[in-house]
């Protein structure tokens, strides 16, 4: 064995799997460089392999990094500078005119690394990434040591990004260029939303990404509101044209669906599609419950988001995680709508099948990418301990997660950011402070 080999063990691993969830009591994962090998128990791969480290966890819990299917990182310096509103007001009295002002490389580079550091020290190790000036977003990705999926945003009108929608698509397909070959990169097309973009540019998208093989990311029916312009500009629902426009497919992940119907639901899952559940966001711009159970029912791919830290102000999915459960069982007035394995997929190998990636990471299996994490059980609010899933779940927090890889490497430590990523946030501070002083004179 090469010093390449590490061998890591703790009280319990769990892992989704095709067909539920995997509990391995005193298990253990074995990495060879940037893949995992092996998984089982202690005993067992103590026994096979021989590997140079062996980094014993006995009060520790293993599992797959979770996946933020679907945030605006760079937000994170807009966290709490435009609370309390609904989702119009929020975006066109307070979202849209900041961003005018602010939005450039710099504004993009510093909001990025400094949510990189959040979502690692909280446990999540991808995440897929809807904004603007995407070479900025991906260089702050490598330099933190954070797996993403860049979705570029595409919008029919102009911004200081890009003056229309040839220029946006132009941009995003310069950046996957530009990174080509990083194997934590990857990338996609998102225009916008329905109500931002025409059938025009919906179809170019679509033309572009069939030729590049790569998904096509949106937000859906976040509002009621958003439903109704639709069909009185279209006749018809926003579900139903992107379905008349080929937008909807395997490849095909939307954001929120908090008012989709039976139809909109039955037409997603037709096309084998994903939806991403953002709760803490849509509950906190009252945009409503996405009917989330109705959509696993009708073969929906269900995936976890936090949205950006503008509306949601955390990027947590442990409690996007939680959240979703409590809110599928309250819906439904059935305590058993979305148990705790079913939550622990959404957050983990759901995710993973909603960016296209599932072969690459969301769950720990021998071939996969080494995105590993683990949380202390050592805190009462974990004592006593009769099933980790259920733990996992309904009772850790972000702030339990002490170690986390992500292909490989180790980015944090005894909850602590290692390497370049503690290097890269220390060196953040007073670049956020005065961007901090930018957006706060924008807010009066």
């Amino acid at each position: 064995m090469t010093n390449d080999e590490t061998l890591i063990s703790a009280a319990w691993l769990i892992t989704p799997t095709a067909t539920g969830v995997r509990t391995i009591p005193d298990g253990a994962v074995l990495l060879h460089g940037d893949r995992i090998a092996a998984v089982g128990s202690r005993a067992e791969l103590v026994t096979q392999a021989a590997p140079d480290q062996h980094l014993a966890l006995p009060h520790h819990l293993l599992a797959p990094g979770l996946i933020n299917a679907h945030a605006h990182s760079a937000m994170a310096l807009l966290r709490g500078a435009a609370d309390d509103l609904p989702l119009e007001r929020w975006l066109r009295e307070r979202i849209w005119p900041m961003e005018a002002e602010l939005l450039d490389e710099h504004f993009v580079g510093v909001g990025t690394r400094l949510a990189a550091a959040e979502m690692l020290l909280g446990g999540t190790t991808t995440c897929a990434d809807m904004y603007f000036h995407t070479a900025a977003g991906a260089q702050a990705y490598l330099e933190m040591g954070l797996r993403a999926m860049l979705a570029p945003g595409i919008l029919d009108f102009p911004t200081r990004y890009a003056p229309d929608a040839d220029g946006y698509v132009a941009l995003a397909l310069a950046a996957r260029d530009q990174f080509a070959g990083e194997p934590t990169l990857s990338f996609c097309l998102a225009p916008h939303a329905p109500y931002t973009v025409g059938d025009a540019t919906f179809t170019r998208v679509v033309a572009f990404a069939d030729e590049l093989g790569i998904p096509i990311h949106t937000h859906l029916q976040e509002t009621a509101q958003e439903v109704a312009d639709s069909v009185t500009q279209f006749g018809e629902r926003p579900a139903a044209r992107l379905a008349r426009l080929g937008v909807l497919g395997p490849s095909f992940f939307a954001a929120h669906g908090v008012t989709l119907n039976a139809e909109d639901i039955a037409l997603l899952g037709k096309y084998g599609a994903s939806v991403v559940h953002c709760p803490s966001s849509n509950l906190k711009l009252a945009s409503g419950i996405a009917p989330i159970t109705d959509m696993l029912r009708a073969g929906v791919n269900v995936a976890l988001g936090t949205d950006g830290a503008a509306s949601n102000n955390r990027l947590d999915l442990f409690e996007e995680m939680r959240l979703a459960a409590l809110l599928a069982k309250v819906q439904a007035c059935d305590a058993s709508a979305l148990n705790a394995r079913t939550a622990f997929t959404l957050a983990t190998l759901n995710g993973a099948r909603a960016l296209g990636l599932s072969d690459v990471t969301g769950s720990l299996e021998p071939g996969k990418s080494a995105d590993v994490i683990a949380l202390s059980l050592d805190s009462p609010g974990l004592t006593p301990l009769f099933d980790p899933v259920s733990h996992f779940v309904y009772a850790a927090s972000r702030t339990d997660v002490t170690h986390v890889w992500v292909n490989g490497r180790a980015r944090v430590v005894d909850a602590q950011l290692v390497d370049d990523a503690a290097r890269v946030l220390a060196e953040l501070a007073p670049q956020i402070n005065a961007l901090s002083a930018r957006v706060a004179a924008l807010r009066h």
